[in-house]
């Protein structure tokens, strides 16, 4: 297929261009009734492009010309079959991919370091999680994959589960072994699922983690927004239907049930063109980045009380692989919290990280990096590194969340009778909301699930030290909604 032609985008520039008589929303006009200072700042190009599904731009929920075209496009560039352009982001894709596979009492295996938008889609669907511990890394505080073995034995006392889901890299780089996990999950005639949303580069470079229509898998919701180049809230679900596991109708049908009907036209054409980007210069723009990636590693480590992970971490069955463009650095040895370590670095240096934790900050290197952006990071941490020296008899004590016991299907929990109670209060209880640290969206209680003691110490430890503890209606988490009575799955 050739790469080059970019037919959504070119359609659009070719309207714009011929400078309709517009009688239909957006109600702005090509900008004409928009604020005039907002006017300003966004530019008069960017509105001639923001239409609506008319006849010669195609519809999302039903192509047949111009998004049809470049979503084939995107299908070739990815290894896919099927490519159905997101402008839900990734959570509309993942939200998709489970719903078109899971039914009410549906069983699904999933690590217990899902994002939201999977418990999201679970409830809706009125399907059963089957939780899978992923490997927790006792050093750095954090979640890695899950293992084979892990999910051999999940799909052994669950053969009925309608799939496995799998995180595809981390969100912090880390990947387990795909290839054989989907072969494992294909011997039991069960779908692999795989939230691809920090791997969408991976498939255009041989030395980072396998993507996941090359191992094999059956669907992957891949976030081209986050590291490909297109705008925030655009993504790509990737469907491999040769093992018969996926239906592509039927996956339309739900993505279109889950999208806007005034989708976006600047999205769809920023996806457009982020393909084609990717597939002709994909390569060298990351290995370009894999360059400096690798050499604001090496920096990091030279600091003394800092360190940055790398391929010596890899050898275990949940960490297979890693992606070198996710910089994880470990500031608990200056006797400091990740979240100490975000602020401190926006106040000194207006630098702004992905995400902080407890024990560590994560910064993404990417085609929009420099020597000089990389270089005013070493900077900054070598300067945060001197006004804390290591002191370890000062040191942050590692803790990680014990994983609870779900007691209710997700669905009965947040649709059953509650009441609000203290959270200090609430061990022993079943939750029917979700508490959850975001970034990066990991639920640290879900609905159904029994509150312990471990739970709350961990969640509170969190709220005083100011990290975006989030999910509960009540923001401060002083109270927590529970159920009132429920009968326990067996």
């Amino acid at each position: 297929m050739d790469h080059n032609r970019t037919p959504l985008f070119t359609a659009l520039k070719k309207h714009a261009a011929s400078n309709p008589v517009q009688f239909h929303i957006p109600g702005h006009k090509k900008g004409a009734g928009v604020d005039p200072e907002f006017r300003e700042f966004i530019g008069d190009n960017a509105f001639s492009i923001d239409l609506i599904n008319i006849a010669p731009l195609d519809d999302l929920h039903q192509p047949t010309g111009v998004i049809e075209e470049a979503q084939k496009l995107a299908a070739n560039a990815f290894g896919a079959d099927y490519t159905y352009f997101s402008v839900q982001g990734t959570s509309g894709a993942i939200m998709t991919m489970i719903m078109s596979i899971c039914s009410s009492g549906d069983k699904i295996i999933v690590p217990r370091n899902i994002h939201k938008s999977v418990m999201s889609a679970i409830i809706f669907a009125g399907a059963k999680p089957v939780f899978v511990s992923p490997a927790q890394d006792e050093n750095l505080g954090i979640s890695h994959g899950i293992t084979t073995s892990s999910v051999r034995r999940a799909l052994k006392r669950h053969p009925d589960a309608k799939a496995v889901l799998v995180i595809n890299p981390t969100y912090f780089g880390i990947s387990a072994h795909l290839e054989e996990i989907v072969e494992l999950a294909h011997s039991f005639h069960v779908p692999v699922l795989v939230d691809e949303a920090h791997g969408v580069h991976i498939h255009f470079h041989d030395e980072l983690p396998i993507s996941a229509m090359a191992a094999g898998a059956d669907m992957a919701a891949t976030s081209v927004h986050k590291l490909g180049g297109s705008m925030t809230q655009s993504s790509v679900l990737n469907l491999n239907v040769k093992n018969g596991y996926v239906n592509p109708q039927r996956v339309q049908t739900i993505i279109s049930m889950l999208t806007t009907t005034s989708t976006s036209y600047i999205l769809l054409a920023s996806l457009d063109t982020a393909r084609r980007n990717l597939m002709l210069n994909g390569k060298q723009m990351i290995e370009e980045t894999l360059k400096l990636a690798h050499y604001a590693r090496t920096e990091v480590n030279k600091i003394e009380g800092l360190y940055c992970f790398g391929k010596e971490i890899l050898g275990g069955e949940a960490t297979y692989a890693h992606d070198p463009t996710k910089i994880t650095i470990h500031v608990r040895h200056l006797g400091i919290t990740g979240y100490e370590t975000e602020n401190w670095l926006r106040e000194h240096y207006n630098i702004e990280v992905e995400l902080s934790d407890m024990y560590n900050i994560l910064c993404f290197i990417t085609p929009g990096d420099t020597q000089e952006t990389v270089d005013t990071l070493l900077k900054a941490l070598r300067e945060l590194a001197a006004e804390h020296s290591v002191n370890t008899a000062n040191e942050l004590v590692v803790k990680t969340p014990e994983i609870p016991q779900l007691s209710l299907i997700p669905r009965d929990a947040f649709y059953a009778d509650t009441e609000v109670i203290p959270f200090k209060e609430s061990a022993g209880r079943i939750i029917a909301e979700f508490i959850y640290v975001y970034p990066p969206g990991i639920p640290i209680l879900l609905p159904g699930e029994v509150i312990s003691q471990e739970n709350i110490d961990y969640i509170v430890d969190h709220v005083d030290v100011g990290l975006p503890v989030k999910g509960p209606e009540d923001r401060s988490i002083h109270q927590v909604k529970v159920i009132v009575e429920a009968d326990p799955i067996f």
